[in-house]
């Protein structure tokens, strides 16, 4: 069901996602309606223009929203996103939609409503601790305008979105067959006349008669449909969910269509997707080793080094342009098996994108209800996890939830925030499905554990004890194959302890990127919307942190005896401006990037602006381009070449000193950001990663944009991070 948006409106079926006194998670279907910084909830379609919501809510600009992606909820797989104050992570509200596409215009809608009772850039902003994120409460009085209907809804701009990056295409066609075009990676060796390497990338290319979002749910299935265009597998279970975007999936693969005396092969796969703004769905995969999921007897297991899927938009919407990418190691200890014949079954398992252009085409016109895969189902753990998993924070604080319960039953004039829109009496009502259950049904037959057995089989109490113990260990259950370790370094001074490197040759070393290859807003942007190349940066690089800690690292720059201090104490005019990139892990990983201005900060103002503007109004402005110029596919896939207002995306502390300016970004505050940079991380030896930072300009005034400083990372090695005592 899509939803309309017209006039700044919205409406349509969510589900709020609560705890209920016992600590286990449940589901409640409301119907939503958001109109200007107003956002209303019913249990049922609205019957008039004047009655009167269960719940209100009015958002300030304040406001964060967060994809959490795609979760399983008591037989249904939801899209979900959170709504919560900046000021106090625990005044939430998490709701679910039914599909990503809701999802994205809903989370889209809430950040632009948010912001529309202090438009940008002329609202007078309040800090974050004298007023909070969002106000709701009980409300007396609805009035209701123009109510319209979500069926009539279509998108309006799918079209890509043009990247901010200006590089060579890194692929090369080889060939067209079955009306697929065919690409390798480029290499620099094929000016020399070597034309293929070992385990080559391969690409297939070609145009389905679908929707990006029925496409995603295809490729994302693990069940019954996929054997109806994937000629290769034979069958798939998901061994972990890791989160609502990332989770470990084993596929074993049909040896039919292998040579001859070629043994079966399976694949382990740590598989992560996003959606971009523009309708585009990226699905990465590439080899992971998990404890729960040893090689099977009877297979060899094959190592994807990369692959996945990117899924356009085009012609409005009605047609996508589909890219299948494979570079993978079969495996094959056979003399017989020559690197071309090993070539040759990759290109195979490409053309798979030709059968699933196919049964589009033969489909047309027929609903794809049977689209919403599966594979929650399949998982081994699956019914054990449903009932177990909402434990994993909540099991040792029963009592603690009792007090949250009773709080929410006080009169609303007590209290102010997001958990007001949460009414105690839902979790003992819920708007009934059509088909709850058939789905139900459905469940119990798809599971595992109802193989040979008449009855869902309720974990013991021994079970859940061992599985609550198993939580409290908090260990990773699967490994990347490229991980490393980190070394232990306790001297160093804030501000030197990644290396420079000008002749951009040394390996974890940092140097400036070329500023021509990145696009900015150019004086003309406001009338034609056309991007202009960068001729040069505000301020100069001079220092680079790559730190390793069991804490967060901030205010680098307030640290004793590094180069912010030691220019700070000479008194000059030098400004610095820091963006410390922290990666949360088994370690926590600091990238901090140092920048200095010359001049007078008075002679830039809209670096003035943001310098001393709220965190609100810096949220809204402080943006950055990245660009893997040098990595593999699927890195540079996961990555992007768009530029990003990182305050929208992630969580940023501002920290103003007397001679600077630090930004500390936590990357783990996104699921999207934390799948990117899990994924980024085991590749980080090979890469060469190029970023640029500036500040978006809005008005006539402000152009052209001029970026602050770029820098390239060389090769960096997590190994090699400095340890912070």
């Amino acid at each position: 069901m899509e939803m309309p948006q017209i006039d700044g409106r919205m409406e349509g079926w969510l589900y709020t996602i609560r705890h209920n006194r016992f600590g286990l998670q449940f589901s409640r279907k409301r119907y939503f309606v958001l109109h200007d910084n107003n956002l209303t909830s019913f249990k049922s379609v609205p019957s008039d223009q004047n009655e009167e919501p269960d719940r209100r809510a009015s958002l300030d600009c304040c406001i964060r929203v967060t994809d959490n992606g795609r979760e399983s909820f008591h037989r249904k797989i939801l899209f979900i996103f959170t709504l919560y104050n900046t000021s106090n992570h625990l005044d939430q509200l998490k709701l679910g939609a039914s599909s990503p596409e809701e999802a994205a215009k809903w989370i889209r809608s809430l950040q632009d409503a948010s912001q529309k009772k202090f438009p940008f850039p002329d609202c007078e902003f309040v800090s974050h601790a004298e007023k909070g994120l969002v106000k709701f409460n009980v409300s007396r009085r609805s009035r209701r305008k123009n109510s319209v209907d979500w069926t009539n809804y279509s998108s309006v701009n799918v079209e890509t979105i043009a990247p901010d990056v200006i590089a060579p295409s890194p692929w090369k066609i080889f060939g067209c067959q079955n009306g697929l075009r065919l690409f390798k990676e480029a290499k620099d060796w094929d000016s020399r006349g070597r034309h293929w390497d070992d385990h080559p990338a391969i690409m297939a290319v070609g145009v389905i008669d679908g929707t990006s979002e029925d496409i995603f749910n295809t490729l994302m299935s693990l069940g019954p449909l996929r054997s109806e265009w994937d000629f290769c597998f034979y069958k798939g279970s998901v061994v972990e969910h890791l989160d609502g975007h990332t989770d470990i999936v084993n596929i074993q693969l049909y040896s039919d269509w292998l040579p001859w005396l070629m043994n079966r092969r399976d694949v382990l796969l740590r598989r992560y997707w996003r959606r971009e703004e523009d309708g585009t769905y990226v699905i990465l995969c590439h080899s992971v080793y998990h404890k729960k999921c040893p090689p099977t007897k009877g297979y060899v297991r094959a190592c994807l080094k990369s692959g996945g899927y990117v899924v356009t938009p085009v012609n409005k919407g009605k047609q996508s342009l589909v890219k299948h990418m494979v570079a993978i190691d079969w495996r094959s200890w056979n003399l017989y098996m020559r690197p071309s014949s090993e070539r040759s079954i990759t290109i195979r398992v490409v053309e798979r994108l030709a059968a699933l252009r196919e049964m589009f085409k033969a489909k047309q016109g027929h609903g794809f209800a049977e689209f919403v895969s599966g594979e929650f189902m399949q998982t081994k753990s699956s019914l054990s996890k449903i009932n177990t998993l909402p434990f994993k924070k909540e099991a040792k604080r029963i009592d603690l939830e009792l007090v949250k319960v009773e709080e929410m039953e006080k009169p609303s004039s007590a209290r102010n925030s997001l958990m007001d829109l949460n009414d105690a009496s839902d979790e003992f009502f819920d708007v009934p499905e059509p088909n709850e259950s058939y789905e139900f049904d459905s469940l119990i037959e798809n599971s595992p554990f109802s193989q040979g057995h008449s009855q869902l089989k309720l974990p013991s109490p021994s079970g859940i004890v061992k599985k609550l113990q198993d939580l409290a260990n908090n260990k990773k259950g699967y490994m990347d194959l490229q991980e490393v370790g980190m070394d232990v370094n306790s001297t160093f001074i804030y501000g030197a302890t990644l290396q420079q490197d000008p002749n951009l040759t040394m390996p974890c070393s940092w140097s400036i990127a070329d500023p021509s290859t990145f696009l900015i807003r150019g004086d003309n942007y406001l009338n034609d919307q056309q991007k202009v190349k960068a001729n040069g940066t505000m301020m100069q690089m001079v220092g680079a942190d790559w730190i390793s800690s069991d804490k967060r690292e901030d205010d680098l720059g307030g640290r004793l005896g590094g180069l912010v201090q030691e220019f700070g104490a000479k008194g000059g005019p030098e400004f610095f401006f820091i963006v410390n990139m922290q990666v949360p892990g088994s370690a926590m990983i600091s990238l901090a990037l140092y920048y200095m201005l010359k001049t007078p900060l008075e002679e830039h103002p809209l670096l003035h602006s943001f310098v001393n503007g709220d965190d609100a109004y810096r949220n809204s402005r402080f943006k950055l381009i990245p660009h893997i110029s040098k990595g593999s596919w699927i890195v540079k896939q996961s990555v992007g070449k768009k530029a990003c207002l990182v305050g929208h995306a992630l969580e940023v502390r501002y920290t103003r000193g007397k001679n600077y300016l630090e930004l500390d970004i936590d990357v783990g505050s996104s699921t999207v950001a934390r799948g990117v940079t899990n994924l980024v991380l085991g590749y980080l030896n090979n890469l060469v990663i190029e970023m640029a930072f500036l500040i978006q300009a809005n008005t006539a005034e402000e152009l052209p944009e001029l970026l602050l400083g770029t820098c390239r990372l060389n090769y960096l090695d997590v190994s090699k991070s400095l340890k912070e005592r």
